[in-house]
């Protein structure tokens, strides 16, 4: 996928995500599976705590060292409706995007290591976001 692909399909995704949402926002969830709305709160936590602190690493700093952080399902007893959570994730992933935009060639060109996927520049630490949230659409689409 080309860079100018990866922003748009990062750019384009909240989008994406909230028809998913909303189409499934009533259908519960299975036994074991997370509700739409924990779905969304887990993507938002991601966003900050992941790309964002990456993005900013990868800018500040040489190599920087991730190991692998996947927050579980977050709490959704606090009545927040879906709009104000979608809502959130646009933002933060709005941030995301303007950083991204924000590299020259020798930012992309950066990089870190993952304990799990290796040695990522920009590009190939997008890629494993453009999956991650890839999975979690599927699994707000078609649920298991």
């Amino acid at each position: 996928m080309s860079r100018a692909e990866q922003v748009t399909t990062l750019a384009g995704f909240p989008k994406r995500l909230a028809g998913a949402a909303y189409a499934a926002a009533d259908v519960p969830a299975q036994a074991g599976e997370w509700s739409v709305a924990q779905v969304v709160r887990h993507l938002i936590v991601v966003e900050r705590a992941v790309w964002h602190v990456r993005l900013h690493e990868v800018a500040t700093q040489g190599d920087p060292h991730w190991s692998w952080f996947g927050p579980g399902p977050v709490s959704d007893d606090d009545d927040v409706g879906l709009a104000p959570l979608l809502d959130d994730f646009a933002s933060a992933r709005a941030e995301t995007v303007a950083t991204i935009r924000a590299l020259d060639d020798a930012g992309w060109a950066r990089s870190g290591t993952h304990s799990t996927f290796g040695v990522l520049d920009v590009a190939g630490l997008l890629g494993v976001a453009v999956d991650h949230d890839a999975e979690h659409l599927r699994g707000i689409v078609s649920p298991a």
